[in-house]
Order: C-alpha cells, then structure tokens, then sequence
C-alpha cells in the first residue's frame, strides 16, 4: 500500500510532447526498476484557467503549451529518498534534452491522509 507519493507538474511545448512522452517512458521504467511502487504520466484533457488559480495558471501555461501531471507512490518517504537516490544514478537519466522549461516546473512530496 502506498503511504508517500511524489507528484510534479510542468508546463511542455507542443512542439516537444514527442520527446516528452519519451522521457517520461524512460523516467517510469527507471522509477520502477528501482522501486516505484507506481509510476504514471498524465496529459492534461479537461484543466481550464480559473480566475485565481488553476493547473494552467501554475506553470505559466503558453498558448502553446501542454500540462503533464507525475506521480510516483511508494510505501514510505524513506523508501522514496532510496528510490529517487538509486534511479539519478541510472545512466539513463543523464544528458536528456530539456523538452520543457524547468523553471516552471513545480513538484512536492505527499504523505497519507486518508484511504488506502
């Protein structure tokens, strides 16, 4: 049963969801291996602008522009830090070409509150 989950959220280039689907293949794969208890990449279908806040409005989003969701769960934050640890080092995770703008990337670490 998860008990922590990562999840970030970036703003991709349309022009770029080609290579960001690729990247995101390679970071699901290498998560998993190294213990990821889930791992998922979700395209935003139904996110429209708010009037104070919104998934768009929290990257920046460009008219040009795509909003992708991660999320990788795990059975603990120690567990988590292990796997995160273990999965940088895999040589797959080095010299990938930015397919979008890491500055408005945002991203955090969750514990349980309720459910399972």
């Amino acid at each position: 049963m998860a008990q922590y989950a990562d999840i970030f959220v970036v703003p991709v280039p349309v022009e770029a969801v080609d290579l960001y689907r690729q990247q995101a293949e390679t970071f699901v794969k290498v998560w998993l291996e190294n213990g990821a208890l889930s791992c998922v990449e979700l395209e935003a279908d139904d996110v429209p602008a708010g009037e104070l806040t919104s998934f768009p409005q929290s990257v920046q989003l460009k008219p040009d522009e795509k909003v992708f969701v991660g999320m990788a769960t795990y059975q603990s934050r120690e567990q988590r830090d292990q796997v995160n640890a273990r999965a940088m080092q895999d040589p797959r995770m080095s010299g990938l070409p930015a397919s979008f703008d890491g500055k408005r990337m945002f991203f955090g670490g969750f514990k349980s509150f309720v459910g399972d």
